[in-house]
């Protein structure tokens, strides 16, 4: 078996590995590249495989440098399945169309301006139809259920902790009746962060293809950059400026929400300061993001869930607003009075937010918050590190705005998460390959891994091809126990219990919202929900005994 490195080895960009077998070719990830003019180009590039002989591509979560180049993967001739989780699934529509419209806005833009000049016109990368196709061949799955993908590879998603429908990935990958178990971290996320669950450790793993965005730093505790951005919103309002976070659409936005809302409701102290002050979410992405975060609640975690079932949204409190289109969005900076504005892009290279930058920079009273990571040859990264001006939209805007990076607040876990991550393996794997990471970060992962645990490692800066070595005879018996992480029924049974507990408190709050006052659209919304949960009791309490099939069910090879 080989592994072929063909992105996100010289940055944090680009992802996509491909596994080469003597009977399959399987991507991990199609990511864009993002950064500056040349990381951008780096996307026109061939791929180093032929999309026509990929028959399946396994997606570790909707961020564009994950995905980002489905579309052209399928433009180029890929007819595979794509494999995620279901709540990626529900983000891959609003991320790809997004990213099919800015290719075909820039195309266009880019096509005017050479007419005017005797040049050809220019082609997008990818066009909203190509994104549209690429939809049709993803198969949605839950996180710990076991899929063949083919007659020779099995594949778990265990939740990352990073976004919404973010995975770790287990593979076991037969070859030469041999089982090898290759692990993808995608992206690993942060302990104890709101509306997430923790990232899942891994026990086994013979092979480990590891992210290192922040091998070499530690972040900051998340409270003390919660406490931080109160702090600065706090003073950027008494000095009646305004508050403009660059944020990921995807992830980041609905942190903050969560976080503005437990400060604007929770402490009765700043009502009064904060009262007028709204938070206004400007990015048409962030805003259907959003919604589908609100249809993923089964994933979210404890302390999230139990907000919901007590009757409080975590995602939305009075002083949230949504622009609804680009009149409303330019009419934010026509308004005088300390505002929050929340938008995209993260690394302000594209969006409405380079359009808030221009009307905001210039002005000491307001405070740019960045909350997530910038990568070299961004907008962002110039702010971040000091710029005295920069260039938007073809003026030079005067830096004079306050400049804070909140690193408490990335998605990715920092250089103590990442060997904390490692140290859930049981046993040595035969080697972690580092990738998703600039040099400097990935050295000193693989120097801290090397001292810590003594495995072998290898920090990846170039792309690059391996050969693994074959794995040992695996029965089907230990990948399921592996896969479904149960050693025996009871364990089973706990995690029944766990499932049963949510679903009682739903229904006993769906219960107690039924009046003789309710209106019919309510009435029928509840029916609708009633009729839905009675399908999946149903299809659940079929009893199933050894050797048989219960009537209604089918195989998965029947439901594919």
């Amino acid at each position: 078996m080989k592994i072929r490195f063909c992105g996100a080895t010289t940055g944090v960009t680009g992802s996509c590995h491909l596994i080469m077998t003597d009977n399959h070719k399987v991507l991990l990830d199609c990511g864009q590249y993002q950064g500056g003019k040349s990381e951008e180009e780096m996307n026109w590039d061939d791929f180093p495989f032929d999309p026509t002989e990929i028959e399946a591509v396994v997606l570790s979560h909707a961020h564009i440098d994950h995905c980002g180049r489905l579309p052209l993967l399928v433009k180029r001739g890929f007819k595979g399945s794509i494999y995620c989780t279901d709540a990626t699934a529900d983000l891959l529509s609003v991320m790809l169309l997004d990213a099919a419209y800015i290719h075909e806005k820039d195309a266009e833009t880019m096509s005017k301006k050479n007419l005017r000049i005797g040049k050809a016109e220019v082609e997008p990368l990818f066009t909203e139809a190509d994104a549209t196709e690429t939809l049709k061949y993803v198969k949605p799955v839950l996180y710990d259920q076991l899929i063949s993908i083919n007659e020779d590879m099995e594949v778990v998603f265990n939740d990352a902790g990073h976004i919404l429908g973010s995975a770790i990935t287990e593979l076991w990958i037969k070859e030469k009746g041999n089982t090898l178990k290759l692990v993808f971290t995608g992206d690993i996320g942060v302990e104890e962060r709101p509306i997430l669950k923790d990232p899942v450790k891994i026990k086994k793993a013979d092979y480990v293809i590891m992210e290192s965005t922040y091998g070499d730093r530690l972040h900051p505790s998340n409270s003390s950059s919660i406490e931080e951005l109160i702090r600065i919103t706090v003073d950027t309002v008494k000095r009646g400026g305004s508050v403009i976070i660059p944020a990921f659409a995807v992830g980041r936005t609905q942190e903050l929400i969560f976080q503005y809302n437990r400060y604007y409701e929770h402490h009765p102290e700043l009502q009064d300061l904060l009262r007028n002050v709204f938070v206004y979410i400007d990015s048409p992405m962030a805003t259907t993001a959003t919604e589908v975060f609100k249809n993923n609640a089964a994933v979210f975690d404890a302390e999230t869930k139990r907000y919901i079932l007590e009757g409080d949204n975590p995602l939305d409190f009075p002083n949230l607003r949504f622009t609804k289109n680009t009149q409303e969005s330019q009419i934010l900076n026509e308004i005088k009075q300390p505002k929050i504005i929340i938008s995209a892009s993260g690394m302000c290279e594209a969006g409405r937010i380079r359009h808030h930058l221009k009307h905001t920079l210039w002005d000491s009273r307001n405070s740019i918050v960045f909350v997530g990571y910038q990568a070299q040859g961004t907008l962002g990264r110039l702010l971040v590190e000091g710029a005295d001006t920069v260039k938007l939209f073809g003026e030079n805007v005067v830096v004079n705005a306050q400049i804070f990076n909140l690193e408490g607040f990335s998605g990715h876990a920092d250089k103590d998460g990442l060997l904390d991550w490692v140290g859930g393996l049981e046993s040595a794997p035969k080697k972690i390959f580092l990738v998703h990471g600039e040099e400097d970060s990935k050295t000193a992962l693989a120097e801290s891994i090397k001292e810590k645990y003594g495995y072998n490692v290898v920090p990846l800066y170039a792309n690059s091809e391996y050969e693994l070595e074959s794995g040992e005879l695996v029965t089907t018996e230990e990948v399921i126990k592996e896969a479904i992480k149960v050693e025996d029924i009871d364990d089973l049974k706990d995690k029944l219990d766990d499932v049963s507990s949510d679903v009682q408190n739903i229904l006993e709050r769906t219960k107690a919202a039924i009046s003789d006052t309710a209106s019919a659209e309510k009435l029928l919304e509840i029916n609708n929900i009633i009729q839905e949960l009675e399908k999946a009791t149903l299809n659940l309490g079929s009893t199933v005994t050894d050797g048989e099939k219960p009537a209604g069910t089918f195989d998965k090879k029947e439901g594919e």
